[in-house]
């Protein structure tokens, strides 16, 4: 190999190694460090986050991403199948949670897919069916979570608080979403036709292509559609940038979360009220 024709690959050598003499001192300079390849174009933005969900799941708590008691969808092995087989159709998990009586009882994990048996007819004794439950500490570090979920193969786990009481539930998909994003499947928002849709806690979920007066009639707002034409112009506008996921901003008596966004645009946003409009958006 002459010397020319090697040139590009000590090149790419020299780059790398210049890069990683940068040895930093603690997380922030290590992020800054990240930030800076990818001003240099060594990285995409989605690469960029997911190196900083990798970082961040090594500092987060089961705690931060649980399922709370309150929002778990169970089943009561007292129940009967025509009372929760509508709940858990229109749930549309793979696991269900199996109580006798309370929510601090849970008896194991019910894989939906096992009910299948009593749509065809199939007699069924669900404690016959149940997967065992695993019980975790609200303290559980998640990227310890995250090792034994791989080694176990388990998909979900139950936390527990400090008095053995249930507090709420953690699937792999919620660790896996701090990397990664938003995991869409067939049931996601994204795949539906509505725009805006109303969750159980009372926050709206609503896509980023909403123009603005639908966004108004439904949220009570009077924002003007003169400067942009949907939701995802107006973030963009309060923002000043483009936001990442996660990243949240209170304007005109809204919080308004970034759900999903990639380096080109705003995909879905979480908004709910925090007060009356103000004198300003009903001008």
């Amino acid at each position: 190999m002459d010397a020319d024709s090697s040139r590009p690959h000590r090149n790419w050598l020299e780059r790398l190694s210049a890069f990683l003499s940068r040895q930093p001192e603690d997380r922030e300079a290590l992020i800054e460090i990240l930030h800076g390849a990818y001003d240099r174009n060594l990285m995409d933005a989605d690469g960029l986050a997911m190196i900083e969900g990798v970082l961040q799941v090594g500092e987060m708590q089961v705690r931060d991403v649980m399922i709370p008691r309150s929002q778990m969808d169970v089943i009561d092995i007292n129940e009967l199948p025509e009372k929760f087989l509508p709940r858990v159709i229109e749930a549309a998990h793979s696991r269900f949670p199996v109580i006798d009586g309370e929510k601090d009882n849970v008896l194991g994990i019910l894989l939906a897919k096992d009910l299948l048996r009593l749509q065809i007819g199939e007699d069924l004794d669900m404690r016959d069916t149940l997967r065992p439950a695993i019980f975790i500490p609200e303290s559980k570090r998640l990227n310890v979570l995250l090792k034994e979920f791989r080694a176990s193969r388990n998909h979900m786990a139950i936390v527990v608080d400090e008095y053995g009481g249930v507090a709420g539930l953690v699937t792999i998909e919620d660790v896996l979403e701090q990397i990664v994003g938003d995991i869409e499947d067939e049931y996601d928002f994204d795949e539906t036709e509505d725009n805006i849709i109303r969750d159980k806690t009372g926050r709206y979920r609503v896509k980023a292509a909403t123009e603005i007066e639908d966004f108004n009639e439904v949220m009570g707002t009077d924002f003007s559609d003169e400067d942009y034409d949907t939701v995802g112009g107006l973030v963009l506008n309060k923002f000043g940038r483009l936001p990442k996921r996660g990243e949240s901003i209170e304007f005109d008596g809204l919080k308004v979360q970034v759900l999903r966004a990639d380096s080109r645009r705003i995909h879905t946003l979480v908004v709910e009220r925090t007060s009356r409009p103000s004198a300003q958006s009903e001008a």
